[in-house]
């Protein structure tokens, strides 16, 4: 029986879905203004391997992940460049939506837009003001906070509390400063409404989307711990006064990511895209850094514990390789009556603790290089896959290789630019150390191996010339 660490209740439950096999996930999605981060990974990774699980388990799951495509970050960002925000919305959802194939993540069922739900939006809002929970001033419509008695429930902060912490405003359009924004006056970037043209607040975006995809109840809600208050706890407000139902049965959050201790965030200037990171690990590699840690723990960066992670994962690679040399994989093997097996889903089970699945990995990986057969090589596969990784031979486009020779010469101390003229091709950059090994330069030719090899490709000198292929 798979049990979760319900973030409402503080407490591990058996989960239990309101259908007994179909189940309702909705995770909060990016805002599109910027490159997604490392804290983008952790948080977008920890969900891929819950939907891949609760599939694993043998669940229908319909998984929405929102997008939101209209925010103040995407209107800074398109004043400040020039560009209108749905060039901004839409260039910055492409990026992200290649870094998460990049890193293997499963697209979800839905994904649907802010921008594309504005009808959805209005209309709770006015269900809200209909009902005594939201009042309009000014152009703007507020949520009426004191209206909620279980406001603060999910953070663990009662009203009072946060009452007294909150901002003294000098705006006298509130009827209280904890009333927070549904809908905002935006004459310049706004939509019409029954309260002038303006635009959504962005908690009532994630209520709209996910009542209409998914229903006014869902099964788990997800993401990042940052998200909790206020964000979580307004959606619980906006959605349950508007709706007169629970909205969700368990809430699910993932830790930070830190550096020195210290959250990575846009805000601090302290985060690692995951494209620069990719420069240097692979996919597997990340995932393993990530999955070795209990999601809802705090992971701290460091390019030593990716190192690590790319020798595990080598090392589970190497394993799966060789066997492949001699036996393949079963795809018809009943795997549900072997002690791995089991061991495996009593530790997923057990709160996704993967830290306690990847140990049976590793075992699976030792075993399988001393009996190199097909249902150790099967079992690990198959586990693997639930986690996420991908042991397949990878194919990069030409976009991807040009990449990774990008990072071949941002590593060498030479102006190889100029050598070759800025448009560097695999066979020219191997002319070069070809020419280096003839001039006996062997500093420049061990040098340019060296970043072969932290750009993930692989040189193998033979009598014929040199040969490469990626990790």
């Amino acid at each position: 029986m798979l049990k979760i660490h319900n973030s409402y209740s503080q407490q591990i439950e058996e989960f239990v879905p309101q259908d007994t096999k179909n189940v309702k996930m909705y995770v909060c999605g990016p805002t599109v203004y910027d490159y997604a981060h490392l804290g983008h990974a952790r948080c977008y990774i920890t969900w891929d391997v819950l939907y891949r699980y609760l599939k694993f388990k043998g669940f229908e799951v319909t998984y929405c992940r929102n997008v939101t495509d209209v925010d103040d970050k995407i209107l800074n960002k398109a004043q400040k460049e020039g560009k209108t925000p749905d060039e901004i919305a839409q260039f910055y959802y492409q990026a992200f939506s290649k870094s998460m194939d990049s890193l293997n993540t499963i697209k979800p069922d839905i994904e649907p837009f802010a921008t594309k739900t504005i009808g959805e939006m209005i209309a709770i809002n006015n269900e809200l003001i209909k009902n005594g929970h939201a009042y309009e001033s000014q152009g703007d419509v507020y949520f009426r906070v004191k209206s909620f008695d279980k406001y603060g429930q999910l953070s663990k902060q009662p009203l009072d509390s946060l009452e007294s912490g909150a901002r003294v405003e000098t705006s006298e359009i509130k009827e209280n400063p904890m009333d927070f924004a549904l809908w905002k006056s935006d004459e310049k970037f706004g939509y019409k409404s029954p309260w002038g043209v303006g635009r959504p607040g962005w908690h009532i975006e994630c209520s709209a989307m996910s009542r209409k995809f998914l229903g006014k109840t869902i099964d788990i809600h997800a993401g990042g711990a940052d998200l909790i208050f206020p964000h979580h706890e307004n959606e619980i407000a906006q959605s349950e006064c508007a709706n007169g139902v629970q909205f969700v049965k368990y809430w699910m959050h993932n830790g930070f990511v830190t550096i020195n201790k210290e959250k990575m965030s846009k805000s601090l200037g302290n985060f690692l895209t995951i494209d620069e990171i990719l420069k240097n690990y692979d996919a597997n590699a990340i995932r393993l850094f990530i999955l070795t840690n209990h999601y809802r723990m705090p992971v701290e960066f460091s390019d030593e514990s990716l190192i690590s992670a790319a020798a595990g994962v080598k090392r589970l690679y190497n394993a799966v390789n060789e066997a492949r040399k001699v036996t393949k994989v079963d795809e018809n093997l009943d795997l549900t009556n072997l002690e791995e097996y089991k061991e495996f889903t009593d530790a997923m089970d057990e709160d996704l603790n993967t830290s306690k699945a990847l140990a049976i990995l590793f075992d699976l990986a030792n075993k399988l290089n001393k009996e190199q057969n097909s249902t150790y090589l099967t079992l690990l596969y198959t586990l693997a896959n639930t986690l996420g990784f991908n042991f397949d031979k990878v194919e990069y486009s030409e976009e991807e290789l040009k990449s990774k020779l990008d990072c071949v010469v941002d590593k060498l101390e030479l102006n190889i630019d100029k050598a070759l003229g800025g448009n560097e091709t695999m066979e020219e950059i191997l002319a070069l150390r070809k020419s280096a090994r003839e001039n006996k330069n062997w500093e420049l030719a061990d040098k340019m191996r060296i970043a072969f090899d932290e750009a993930g490709i692989v040189l193998k000198d033979g009598k014929d010339g040199t040969a490469w292929e990626l990790k």
